[in-house]
C-alpha cells in the first residue's frame, strides 16, 4: 500500500480545516508540492507538520522533495 493509498491519522485529520486545504491547493502546482514550501506553510501559519501534511493527502496534494521525512 503506498502513502496515498492510506486513511489519515484521525489525531491529525481533525485539526484540518477547509481553509488549510484551499491554501494549501492554492500553493499547489500541478497537484504537487515541495517539502520546504509545506514546511514554511505550516511554519507561518503555526500548524503542527503532521497536520500540514495530513491537510495536503486529504487535498490531493502530493509532497516532493521531502528533506526531514516530515510528511
Amino acid at each position: 500500500m503506498s502513502k496515498g493509498d492510506h486513511a489519515p491519522d484521525p489525531r491529525w485529520a481533525a485539526q484540518v480545516t477547509e481553509e488549510m486545504k484551499a491554501a494549501i491547493l492554492a500553493k499547489a502546482v500541478d497537484g504537487k508540492m515541495t517539502c520546504p514550501v509545506l514546511r514554511k506553510f505550516a511554519d507561518d501559519n503555526g500548524i503542527n507538520y503532521k497536520v500540514a501534511g495530513t491537510a495536503a493527502d486529504i487535498a490531493g496534494v502530493r509532497v516532493h522533495n521531502c528533506d526531514l521525512g516530515c510528511f
